[in-house]
């Protein structure tokens, strides 16, 4: 799996919320492009990953 730009190992069957959990990232902070698309945070935790899968994870952080 391609994840922002890198290549890792994560063990499928895995859902985008759960791998937003595993890498210490909070929910509400995160968007998530999976294969070029955006998903809804309503949906991180029905949709499966593959091992082929690429994702881009971005973190919103506050400045000020």
């Amino acid at each position: 799996m391609i994840i922002n730009g890198k290549e890792e190992n994560i063990a499928t069957p895995i859902t985008v919320a759960e791998l937003i959990e595993s890498k210490g990232l909070r929910a509400d902070r995160v968007a998530v492009e999976l294969n070029g698309e955006i998903v809804p945070r309503t949906q991180r935790a029905q949709t499966q990953l593959k091992g082929t899968d690429t994702l881009e994870i971005v973190t919103f952080v506050q400045g000020g």
